[in-house]
């Protein structure tokens, strides 16, 4: 005949008490009140009480206490099974839970606008998941206006922006300020000279990005323009920079775009420094004020660490 243990909370709060488990499998394991009581730091009769409370609640004998030495009874062994298990599932839950709050695992949500591919993001990325390798990292591309409803709606946490948003609900800090460059067709005329002034490329076509939603990093590049006196004349709209780069590698125009696209080899472009105004552009990481989970900050202090040793010579 079985005999079972109902490990279901009744009506009384004390019934199946944790800390009664943990002396149950003292005992259990042990055989022995007192060896049992000395595991558990505790003195011996208030040890048997609560073993014996525990047993009332249950309204059956764990115990057998006939006999010199005590033995489980069928319902002791089977609790004894079911306890280890309760236990192991509670402890393997607190450690689990830890490392979340720490920060060591869950998931992060992480957007950026498609230049940012390009030059320290990818090193704070490769950077982060080697120091906190169970954390998911969900990556995804998104223009400045997706990235702020995003993280307004608490769709992601970190939004990678250029060169920031703007929001009294959000914080930005910076991550990169670089320099433009020129991008050209790898066939382009203006690679034979030594010297290329902005002021003189008012004839070139311009390929800007994103198309919308503007203001945008292509009304700073007419800013730019405007400031050394002309605006293009001719202009052909991309909606992001992956599509900009391609129409200059097949000669559609030319393109103002930040020095660290410039890293990875691209067919069909080249690039060079120019000379003009050249206030340069920013990536950000942008998140929510009152976002205040572990992972966001492990991120951006590894940012920081990774600009950090960029900086160094």
């Amino acid at each position: 005949m079985r005999t079972d243990v109902r490990l279901t909370v009744t009506e009384r709060d004390d019934v199946m008490d944790l800390r009664r488990l943990v002396y149950f499998v003292a005992v259990a394991e042990e055989l022995h009140f007192g060896r049992a009581a000395s595991r558990l730091a505790i003195a011996q009769p208030p040890l048997s009480r609560q073993i014996a409370q525990l047993e009332s609640d249950l309204g059956v004998m764990l115990i057998d206490r006939s006999r010199s030495q005590i033995r489980l009874t069928q319902a002791g062994s089977v609790l004894l099974e079911r306890a280890r298990d309760v236990l192991e599932r509670l402890d393997r839950t607190h450690r689990e839970i830890k490392r979340i709050g720490e920060g060591f695992s869950g998931h992060l949500r992480v957007a950026f606008v498609g230049s940012a591919t390009y030059g320290v993001l990818p090193n704070v990325i490769k950077a982060f998941r080697s120091a906190y390798p169970d954390v998911e990292l969900a990556l995804s591309a998104m223009n400045n206006a997706e990235q702020k409803r995003a993280v307004i709606q608490r769709e992601i946490d970190i939004a990678v922006a250029r060169p920031s948003l703007e929001d009294e609900e959000l914080k930005s800090e910076p991550l990169l300020q670089e320099p433009l460059i020129l991008a050209l067709s790898d066939t382009s005329p203006l690679l034979e000279q030594q010297v290329t002034r902005l002021s003189a490329l008012k004839a070139e076509t311009f390929v800007l990005y994103p198309r919308k939603p503007r203001p945008s990093f292509a009304d700073h590049i007419l800013n730019i323009c405007l400031e050394e006196g002309f605006i293009p004349k001719s202009q052909v709209l991309a909606q992001d920079y992956q599509t900009a780069i391609s129409l200059v590698s097949v000669g559609v125009g030319i393109a103002l775009v930040p020095k660290s696209v410039s890293q990875a080899e691209r067919p069909g472009v080249a690039y060079r420094a120019y000379e003009g105004h050249n206030p340069g552009t920013a990536l950000s990481l942008n998140y929510r004020r009152d976002n205040r989970m572990p992972h966001l900050f492990n991120f951006l202090k590894v940012a920081q660490d990774v600009m950090r040793r960029q900086r160094k010579p």
